[in-house]
């Protein structure tokens, strides 16, 4: 089940300095040029005490309210007082990147926090741009937590690496432990699960998305606690091994309040039924297999998926799906009129087996699929889905040349069906200008617009011109874009047009995009709100690097590889940037050449750039192959 969670973890929803913490560094200058007023001695004696107390109460109270991250940071530079209070009100911690901060620093300023979110390594680690073994460990912040925060109950982990000892540490030292969400983490087991579910008495979500999860041979299902359990979600389709189904129905039936439910696909559809009669109030169901069952196989009858589908009335969101046996979709359409999200990304299905089931589907307002379905299923898509807010098309064939089964002719569709989009991921091989554009026109509540032309520097396949109009077309009129990843051919007159217009813009990813270092200067110039950039084999070299010197600290991180940077060029970056980490990369076997005559040609190229900001400086667990200049 493709999961996506980390919008709910992004700076374009909450518009936060790159963690919590970003206020220490300026706070305390802050504060001796500017005091609170009733704390600067208005009062003698004890009567300034007592004022100071009441004013720290009132304003207590006050920033119990505020909930934004970006307002909070800004509560807390107005003086010392407020920068005080605000950390003793603060329950939810955000960190955007676990090495600009240390664990000391957050748990010696921020005292009572519940809640914490961390993000690890960098998107393209998604894409196996980033050695294996790179860092971001939770191992730090689980042993700092464990003795500063006795009542922390909520840790969601994003791209972290992850043992079991820091599971049971987790276990161990939070007795009233609820919810922990591992979204693309990896270094545990279902041994490390086992010690969670038997250890966390009090536990209400355990989400595991996306996760590279060890087999260890344990029976975790069977270790959550004999009585009725406190449950509301459990995902765990991203752990590929079997589990004990018998234990896992007798979890879902002592689980009265389970309401999101992710199964794996060793998990039949047979056994999907016997899971939903004993949890009709679902509102959130992963499939995990829907293809035949045992039963089938054994000559017995089936069940009746469509009655426990029917059954489960309150069920909005679907997903799921893996190794379908499209005969089954048949099964989902009693709940197709209330559903809001149908993720059928791992459903590799025709645009006939779709328009059956998307006829239905008037509420929908998220749909992710596979390009299977054709232009034909997006127009299908289109006529129906008038409420839908949210697209994202993958590709079933990964490979660059490959023939796409999807074009401009379903993305334009979409873009004069569904008018109230606001977030659009599109994988194909082709596309136009003239339908970006109208994209661009018809959409203009559009926040993240994501176009991933498959093949490298590829025109507008009609008039063979680079796809700069239309890109250009999308940050001109699409005023709410805060997230743009660009593809194609590109020249810098795109990135002038995303320097020029692209004023709210926090996100941008490019790739295989430009023709020199000036249309990175466009962006680094115009684009000031830009907190995240992410560049993968583009032609700029260190001239477009030293472009950004005067926002680099205003951002979370830039990320540049197989790009025609030196090491000379960063290296002047890190000295002119002392509180940023410049951190470059290679190869981990790049070691054991390192004196080849190959390796001596290309010693001053830079294969990979990460560079983010931090109030501790360079971090100490750095690899080998990471050099931190």
């Amino acid at each position: 089940m493709r999961v996506d969670q980390s919008e709910e973890m992004s700076e374009d929803e909450d518009r936060s300095l790159p963690s919590d913490l970003a206020g220490d560094a300026i706070a305390e200058s802050v504060s001796k040029a500017r005091n609170c007023v009733g704390c600067s001695g208005d009062v003698a004696g004890s009567d300034s005490g007592s004022a100071e107390n009441i004013l720290h109460n009132v304003l207590e109270n006050v920033l119990h309210f505020l909930t934004s991250r970006r307002d909070r940071n800004a509560a807390s530079l107005v003086c010392k007082s407020w920068y005080r209070v605000e950390a003793l009100t603060r329950s939810e911690l955000f960190i955007g990147n676990c090495y600009a901060v240390s664990p000391r620093r957050v748990t010696s300023r921020f005292n009572r926090v519940r809640s914490v979110m961390i993000k690890g390594k960098p998107r393209f680690a998604d894409f196996n741009l980033m050695p294996p073994n790179w860092g971001a460990h939770f191992s730090p912040w689980v042993a700092a937590m464990a003795k500063s925060y006795p009542w922390l109950e909520t840790v969601y982990l994003k791209r972290m690496s992850v043992t079991d000892d820091d599971l049971a540490l987790l276990a161990d030292s939070f007795p009233g432990f609820k919810e922990l969400v591992l979204f693309c983490c990896e270094g545990f087991g279902t041994s490390g699960i086992a010690v969670v579910a038997s250890r966390c008495m009090h536990l209400r979500v355990l989400d595991l998305i996306e996760s590279d999860v060890a087999d260890d041979e344990v029976d975790w299902i069977s270790c959550f606690p004999e009585k009725e359990t406190c449950l509301e979600s459990l995902m765990f389709d991203c752990i590929e091994c079997p589990i004990n189904f018998e234990a896992l129905e007798r979890l879902v039936s002592r689980s009265p309040s389970l309401k999101k439910l992710g199964v794996n696909r060793y998990v039949s559809i047979a056994q999907l039924y016997r899971l939903m009669i004993r949890a009709p109030h679902l509102t959130h169901l992963g499939t995990g297999s829907f293809s035949t069952s045992e039963a089938v196989v054994h000559g017995e009858s089936e069940p009746d998926y469509a009655s426990a589908f029917a059954a489960c009335k309150s069920l909005v969101c679907l997903s799921g799906f893996k190794d379908i046996l499209p005969d089954y979709l048949p099964c989902i359409y009693p709940v197709c009129a209330n559903l809001t999200t149908l993720n059928l990304s791992f459903a590799n299905i025709t645009p006939e087996q779709l328009k059956p089931v998307i006829s239905h589907c008037h509420k929908l307002q998220t749909f992710w699929a596979l390009d299977s379905i054709c232009d034909e299923g997006l127009q299908a898509v289109a006529s129906t889905c008038k409420e839908l807010r949210e697209l994202r098309v993958f590709p079933v064939d990964v490979r660059e040349d490959g023939e796409g089964p999807i074009s401009e002719v379903g993305f334009q569709a979409i873009s004069e069906g569904c008018r109230k989009l606001q977030y659009i991921l599109y994988f194909c091989q082709r596309m136009t200008n003239a339908a970006v554009v109208a994209m661009s026109q018809n959409c203009q509540d559009l926040v993240v617009f994501r176009l991933c032309i498959m093949g490298r520097h590829q025109p507008d396949h009609q008039t063979g011109e680079p796809m700069d109009q239309g890109f250009g077309a999308i940050v001109i009129n699409c005023k709410k874009l805060t997230r743009l990843a660009i593809s194609g051919l590109l020249t810098d007159r795109a990135f002038s047009y995303i320097g020029k217009y692209g004023k709210l813009v926090r996100t941008l990813s490019v790739a295989f995009a430009g023709n020199s270092d000036l249309g990175l200067k466009y962006v680094l110039e115009g684009c000031l709100r830009l907190q995240k950039l992410e560049i993968r084999d583009s032609p700029f070299g260190d001239g477009a690097l030293r472009s950004g010197l005067h926002h680099y600290y205003n951002m979370r991180f830039l990320w540049m590889s197989a790009c025609k940077l030196s090491r000379q060029g960063c290296q002047e970056v890190a000295r002119a940037m002392p509180h940023l980490v410049v951190e470059v990369m290679r190869n981990e076997n790049d070691d054991e050449t390192e004196n080849s005559v190959e390796v001596e040609g290309m010693e001053n190229h830079v294969q990979v750039l990460y560079m983010y900001r931090s109030l501790e400086g360079p971090r100490d667990d750095a690899p080998k192959f990471v050099d931190i200049l």
